[in-house]
């Protein structure tokens, strides 16, 4: 019975149920994989062949406060936010507002950004989710104002409060508010008052 101390140890690793917490993945590898899209300026976008925008220089903050690389995974928004819930991207950083389904399939960060914004479907042969584009314009009718926020994996305190005290960070020494006046030209960090 010498091994029994050392079996008892081995017993949780051997659960189908247990698994690693997100952040240690992510710092194992060093590196955050971020899904995005890359086709909706200002917020991701390929400039001359580089990859740029608002969301891309926040995840590349996001990735610098965790102490990792940032690793931008372009792809298409059928793959985005399954890749995230299988555990192929860590996040999406994707101008992805909470809604109550999304909620019940992901954990969330809060806002990075809020906005409001018309939906527009765009035509294809294959149905696929809404895309929302940015507006900052004065508009005729009032549109709910949206939460853009970083969606990842349920069941990852650890890298939840990683992620959280990370984005806490950018917010309040106001790197957020001057990369969102740099490619909005307003401070769409902060909520709207009603």
């Amino acid at each position: 019975m010498r091994f029994l101390p050392g079996l008892i140890c081995l017993l949780p690793l051997l659960s189908p149920l247990a698994h690693a917490e997100l952040i240690d993945d992510v710092n194992d590898r060093g590196e955050l994989r971020i899904a995005l899209e890359a086709n909706t300026p200002p917020f991701n976008f390929k400039d001359d062949g580089k990859l740029t925008g608002f969301e891309v220089e926040l995840g590349q903050l996001l990735a610098h406060e965790l102490d990792v690389r940032s690793d931008f995974v372009i792809t298409d928004s059928g793959d985005m936010l399954a890749g995230v819930e299988s555990g192929k991207y860590d996040v999406a950083i994707n101008h992805i507002a909470m809604t109550p389904d999304l909620k019940d399939r992901f954990d969330f960060s809060e806002p990075y950004s809020y906005t409001n914004a018309q939906l527009i479907a765009q035509k294809e042969e294959q149905p696929r989710p809404m895309v929302l584009v940015q507006s900052f314009k004065e508009q005729t009718k009032v549109s709910p104002t949206l939460s853009l926020a970083i969606p990842f994996q349920k069941g990852n305190p650890a890298f939840h409060a990683s992620l959280e005290n990370a984005l806490q960070r950018i917010k309040a020494d106001g790197r957020l508010e001057a990369l969102s006046q740099k490619w909005f030209g307003a401070d769409t960090s902060v909520a709207p008052k009603p």
